[in-house]
């Protein structure tokens, strides 16, 4: 590990100031992503600006009716947090498919958001890979993919985003709140990550020395029944081949409502937005879920490796949508 520099930061105006000015600093929280790539040699930051003990970590309804989220609370107590619970089932099951109880009681909420969109080249400092290091090309592309993206690719990345979490923050509309050098800023999920494109190398759309300080979870009523579905190699600690979080408002044997979003196909969390314009004011039927599910996956460039994600997407959707149409009925 090369030699760095460690400052606690009094208040987020202070943490901002010293990472905006200094471009090889890093903010610090749980350090759960971040302090593995030190190790690996893939980041290599001058100066850990420690946020972690800022006074963010607290869980409180919003005056709008929705849910404040502050960055720095730790994915285990949001996850059984009551309030997200009933009225969010989806980001707390999201929360506890992710990684291990260990590392649920140490990441946060801004630390989870921020985690790097890789895969096994990228964490492979021998192979080529453009996220990495721009323009050296991408290993993935004609190697082991089976784990890799079939939406919103480019030839410059395949890269899935890891995050369970992401997923039902933004299939339940969620915005991030930031605060930067020209002051503070709301960001809708869906605005929030990059697909590749030929910048691999950029995550978010965030600038230099924004520092995210809470997550808003609108008050959506029938966010209430949503739920997530996570579809891995094994029980725990795996990333997700296909994941699903979908919230539906079903009347009448009709979808008067639908939010649905995909995690292991893409480099961003995926909103399945054909899919939802297909899906109101139609029938709330398993023919019905997979035909906007074809629909969404008609874009979709599998590799030979993950071909299989396409199917697997488009079970997931129609188990997931039919189980909670069950659950209105």
């Amino acid at each position: 590990m090369r030699p760095f520099k460690y400052v606690r930061a009094t208040d987020p105006a202070n943490a901002v100031a010293l990472v905006a000015n200094r471009p090889g600093a890093a903010f610090l929280a749980g350090g759960t992503n971040l302090v593995d790539h030190m190790k690996l040699g893939i980041a290599e930051p001058d100066l850990l600006v420690d946020v972690s003990r800022l006074p963010l970590d607290r869980i409180e309804q919003s005056p709008a009716g929705g849910v404040r989220i502050g960055a720095a609370v730790r994915n285990s107590d949001l996850a059984a947090d009551p309030m997200i619970r009933t009225r969010y089932p989806a980001l707390s099951q999201a929360l506890l498919a992710g990684a291990s109880g260990q590392l649920r009681t140490l990441a946060t909420t801004a630390g989870n958001l921020m985690q790097r969109t890789r895969c096994p080249y990228f964490q492979d400092l021998t192979t080529p890979c453009n996220k990495r290091t721009p323009g050296a090309g991408c290993s993935a592309i004609g190697g082991h993919n089976r784990d890799h993206a079939i939406l919103g690719c480019s030839a410059e990345c395949i890269a899935t985003h890891p995050s369970d979490m992401a997923v039902a923050l933004a299939a339940l509309e969620a915005s991030v709140v930031v605060l930067g050098p020209e002051g503070e800023r709301r960001v809708p999920l869906a605005d929030f990550y990059r697909l590749p494109g030929d910048t691999p190398h950029l995550d978010t759309n965030l600038g230099r020395g924004e520092l995210i300080l809470a997550v808003e979870m609108p008050p959506l009523a029938f966010a209430e029944r949503s739920a997530y579905r996570k579809v891995r190699d094994r029980a725990s600690f795996a990333f997700a081949l296909v994941s699903v979080a979908a919230a539906l408002d079903v009347r009448d044997g009709a979808v008067a409502d639908v939010r649905v979003a995909l995690g292991g196909v893409a480099h961003t969390p995926w909103r399945a937005l054909r899919a939802e314009a297909m899906l109101r004011g139609g029938p709330a039927t398993p023919d019905a879920f997979r035909a906007a599910a074809d629909a969404e996956l008609a874009a979709a460039q599998p590799l030979p490796g993950n071909a299989f994600k396409v199917p697997l997407a488009r079970n997931t959707i129609v188990n997931v949508l039919t189980a909670l149409a069950r659950e209105t009925a």
